[in-house]
């Protein structure tokens, strides 16, 4: 079965500072509950604020390192899951119910690309 990749985008200088609210929390437990059940989670995290990484650039041969926060930038990846599903539809799905958990003070995208196995 194929893999996907979902990067969970956010804009860092206007998501809600109380984070998600407990009804929300509620809803994405059981929500990974039954993607896990299904066999179609294989994992999944959020990721540090910018402010705490570090972009390294090849360019011409040479590195350069940019440390965060990345402020020129209005959406960055707060987060991934990796998907395992039958077609690109039913990962889609997935996507779409972790979407709407969300309380509507949020404004969340995500970008779902399949993995190419080598």
């Amino acid at each position: 079965m194929p893999r996907y990749l979902s990067m969970i985008r956010v804009d860092e200088q206007n998501r809600p500072a109380e984070g998600l609210s407990p009804e929300s929390q509620e809803r994405m437990g059981k929500l990974f509950e039954e993607i896990t059940k299904a066999g179609a989670m294989l994992d999944t995290a959020g990721l540090t604020p910018t402010a705490d990484g570090t972009r390294v650039t090849i360019s011409g041969g040479n590195l350069s390192y940019t440390d965060g926060p990345f402020t020129e930038t209005k959406e960055v990846v707060g987060g991934y899951a990796i998907l395992q599903a039958k077609d690109k539809a039913e990962a889609l799905e997935w996507v779409k119910r972790f979407l709407q958990v969300h309380d509507d003070s949020w404004t969340v995208t995500a970008e779902l690309r399949e993995i190419a196995e080598m």
